[in-house]
């Protein structure tokens, strides 16, 4: 039996507001729902589970009709859906009285609950959230709910304020599977017995690398899985060393090159670094009306700052740090430079400057 994980999916989502490419990222979430329907047929899984968050936010009842319209598709895959603190299944959810006409389960708030599926003999439990958090360590206390069947847990948390859990205690509990959500960047937490799926699409500029599904398979008692990359764009940060007095037209081929080797549906943030005797003032307005950029930030070290540190930081680390530099007899003054210029960032960025 196959099966395909997934978790916040994060429907009615928009990234980046106020962005030219924030509405065309929030269809694309509707977009990357789809292309995993379409997985679920292609590899004949017997089982979508959504390990929480399919939406940001409460669902309405025109929501959920429109996800039942999408899973209608899956007539050989049964659907789980697991409520997280998102979509949390509060007093007046739409989840509550809501009639799926497609092959889906979504399983009730504020208790642990099973959905035994017998045409592919597998029990998935879960607890799905009722409020937004949970303190308590509820995941610890759910086990597997049906002997003589797969087992498979359906939990979104781990965090102090959403269902903390013991993942060794967890471990020791007997559930095939567990699949986890909760969390925008997959990990693989015990091999091919429990993990983040991570979300489909990145939905910030934070929210860097890959993102994508597991699909597994359990055969003969056994469970395997893989993670799946599937994300439309990522996010990218470009780091530009400046310290050689980059011209604009050299700064913007230097980009295009980087872009056109990484993507051009990715979305940018162009960090400057390097060691300059001025502020770099580089016009990139070709470049931001031609490619996704969302920031360009500034983090070049001035000459003169280097040259002064010692003595404006005479009683403290960066001060002996420089000075340490300086006495340095096998080092050309280059590196020395560069040295120097690292460790005050470095410091800079711990609080030490």
């Amino acid at each position: 039996m196959k099966f395909v994980h997934i978790s916040d999916v994060y429907l009615g989502a928009q990234p980046d507001p106020g962005r030219e490419w924030s509405e065309t990222r929030k269809k694309e979430l509707y977009e990357s729902f789809d292309r995993i329907v379409k997985i679920c047929v292609e590899e004949k899984a017997g089982l979508l589970m959504i390990a929480g968050n399919l939406f940001c936010d409460q669902p309405t009842v025109e929501d959920l009709a429109d996800i039942d319209e999408r899973l209608l598709k899956l007539d050989k895959t049964r659907t789980v859906i697991l409520c997280g603190s998102r979509d949390y299944m509060g007093p007046d959810s739409a989840y509550r009285n809501f009639v799926f006409k497609s092959k889906t389960v979504v399983l009730p708030g504020g208790k642990t609950s099973n959905a035994y599926l017998k045409g592919i003999n597998t029990c998935v439990t879960g607890f799905s959230y009722e409020k937004p958090e949970y303190k308590e360590a509820v995941i610890d206390e759910i086990s597997p709910g049906r002997e003589d069947a797969i087992n498979i847990l359906l939990a979104c948390g781990g965090d102090q304020m959403h269902m903390p859990f013991d993942r060794k205690k967890l471990a020791r509990k007997g559930f095939d599977y567990v699949a986890l959500g909760g969390s925008l960047k997959p990990a693989h937490i015990l091999k091919d017995r429990m993990a983040y799926s991570g979300s489909l699409e990145p939905l910030s500029h934070k929210d860097t690398g890959r993102h994508g599904y597991i699909l597994g398979e359990v055969e003969d008692g056994k469970v395997s899985i893989k993670w799946v990359p599937c994300n439309k764009r990522s996010y990218v940060n470009l780091s530009i060393d400046v310290s050689s007095g980059i011209s604009d037209e050299g700064l913007r081929d230097a980009i295009v090159e980087r872009v056109r080797k990484l993507g051009f549906d990715n979305i940018y943030t162009i960090t400057y670094t390097g060691l300059v005797d001025a502020r770099p003032d580089i016009n990139l307005k070709k470049i931001t009306e031609r490619y996704n950029i969302y920031e360009v930030i500034d983090k070049t070290v001035l000459r003169g700052d280097i040259e002064n540190a010692a003595a404006q930081h005479s009683g403290d680390l960066v001060g002996a740090f420089c000075r340490a530099n300086a006495e340095l007899s096998d080092v050309d003054d280059v590196t020395k430079e560069k040295m120097t210029m690292y460790g005050i960032k470095a410091m800079s960025f711990a609080g030490e400057r």
